[in-house]
């Protein structure tokens, strides 16, 4: 009798285990639904969050993008008086500013490396745009140069960068030149480039006196699709660029 009452019992406790089993697996898989449940809520409220966002940033009025004055006035002015002195007959013949490429050589930077880093935030703050740091192609044993190493920074201006740069060029740091009184008309490459020489970038109002390590002079290169030197000055010219009579 006792063996039959063992024999009973181990089937009644396997179904319990079993049953067990199943309020476990019941258990577990509602705590899963109800995560799965909190994190849809969740990632329907962040998407009602982010629409609102959005639907506010509509419903609030963008400011106005105001053109580049200088490009402007090429359109208003220059065109029509370039056309007038050099007979034009198709709008494709006019010259036109292409692109500026600022450039500062650094040859201290062979025993001042930090003089990149400063170097780079100037001509960020100057032109708006980052510039890329210029590596040496060649090693010089007589200065101390090997091969990679930086010796200046450059950044190339097209668009609406480049106009606003020729205008606070043009207009606001030649004249805060001392002793300013014209820029040279020598500086044209024989097919309409310029270029300008300055000495010191504290004439830009970006630059804080108090901030600099050093002066620092840069080349101003001004790309125009001008066949002669004379269509480009008279380009520059009608632009404002105060040339030394």
């Amino acid at each position: 009798m006792a063996k039959s009452e063992e024999k009973e019992a181990k089937p009644k406790g396997q179904g319990g285990d079993k049953a067990d089993k199943a309020d476990k697996g019941g258990k577990a898989k509602g705590k899963q639904e109800s995560k799965g449940k909190q994190e849809s809520k969740g990632k329907q409220e962040s998407k009602g969050k982010d629409k609102k966002s959005k639907a506010d940033a509509a419903d609030t009025p963008a400011r106005p993008v105001v053109p580049p004055r200088m490009r402007d006035k090429y359109r208003d002015k220059v065109v029509p008086a370039m056309t007038k002195k050099f007979g034009y007959t198709n709008p494709m013949q006019l010259p036109r500013v292409e692109k500026v490429v600022v450039n500062m050589g650094l040859g201290q930077a062979v025993a001042n490396p930090k003089m990149i880093e400063s170097a780079v935030d100037e001509v960020c703050d100057i032109t708006g745009q980052k510039p890329v740091v210029a590596r040496a192609k060649k090693a010089i044993s007589n200065y101390k140069l090997r091969t990679g190493m930086p010796i200046g920074v450059f950044v190339t201006l097209r668009r609406e960068r480049m106009w606003e740069f020729l205008d606070r060029l043009i207009t606001v740091a030649l004249p805060r030149v001392r002793d300013f009184k014209g820029v040279s008309p020598k500086g044209f490459d024989g097919r309409g480039n310029y270029t300008l020489g300055l000495r010191e970038q504290i004439i830009f109002p970006e630059i804080n006196y108090d901030k600099i390590d050093s002066t620092r002079g840069m080349n101003v290169s001004i790309v125009t699709s001008a066949k002669t030197d004379e269509e480009g000055r008279a380009l520059l010219t009608e632009l404002g660029m105060p040339f030394r009579s």
